[in-house]
């Protein structure tokens, strides 16, 4: 894999050009409905679970919180839709952070991601994050060529504003608990004002962080977008 030269767009100060240099694929045990995959660069080994889905030139991203691992909100809604995607024709690839409590890093890693997937044939993305991952993919988006869609859970404000430099046409959609006792739905529909068309905001009603208590609604609403938003224009 060639090296990148990614730039980071940041909120506040001068702009900081970050380097990662991917060298290579290292494809681990196949583990029930997906592959590990083991992105290295020179700033360490960037783990994934990849859901290949053959031909196919669509996938989406899944990334996690703070708490680091493969973490999922809405009771396992990343495995589900990353099964479901697939046999769709949408192959899925979930990325676990080198340090899932920096934002500049975490952003590295779904980029490195998208290298990845662009040498798998991927030409269309979905970046869908959850609390800190919302500011990671929300980022990551404004850098990364083959995002189409952007979708955030209970996402944190905090390094989010830039998503009004989501390239032209980039959709992006923002679920949000109204009881959310970690990060206050304000952080959502902060980020929605900002955003330009195509744009939608959902408050869940009884909902935490986690979204828990509606992971049903949640797991079809993204299936949805996911697939609306990757697949529109498509010949």
């Amino acid at each position: 894999m060639a090296e990148v030269y990614e730039r980071l767009i940041r909120e506040r100060g001068p702009q900081r050009v970050l380097r990662m240099a991917l060298r290579g694929l290292e494809f681990g045990p196949a583990e029930g409905d997906y592959q590990v995959v083991y992105i290295h660069s020179d700033r360490g080994v960037i783990e994934c679970q990849y859901y290949a889905a053959e031909g196919s030139q669509l996938a989406a991203v899944f990334v996690g919180g703070v708490g680091g691992g493969f973490d999922t909100p809405a009771r396992g809604l990343y495995p589900r839709l990353c099964r479901v995607l697939r046999e769709e024709g949408i192959a899925s690839l979930r990325v676990r952070y080198r340090q899932p409590t920096f934002l500049e890093e975490g952003v590295l890693d779904v980029l490195a991601g998208l290298t990845f997937l662009e040498y798998e044939g991927i030409q269309r993305s979905a970046l869908v994050g959850h609390s800190f991952g919302g500011a990671v993919v929300i980022q990551a988006g404004v850098a990364g060529g083959t995002t189409k869609t952007v979708v955030t859970l209970a996402t944190q404000s905090y390094g989010a504003g830039v998503v009004e430099r989501l390239p032209g046409g980039c959709s992006i959609l923002l679920l949000h608990g109204e009881d959310d006792d970690v990060l206050p739905p304000v952080c959502s529909e902060g980020i929605h004002d900002l955003a330009h068309k195509p744009r939608e905001l959902r408050l869940y009603r009884g909902a935490g962080h986690a979204l828990d208590e509606v992971a049903e609604e949640v797991y079809q609403v993204v299936h949805a977008w996911i697939v609306e938003h990757l697949k529109e224009s498509m010949p």
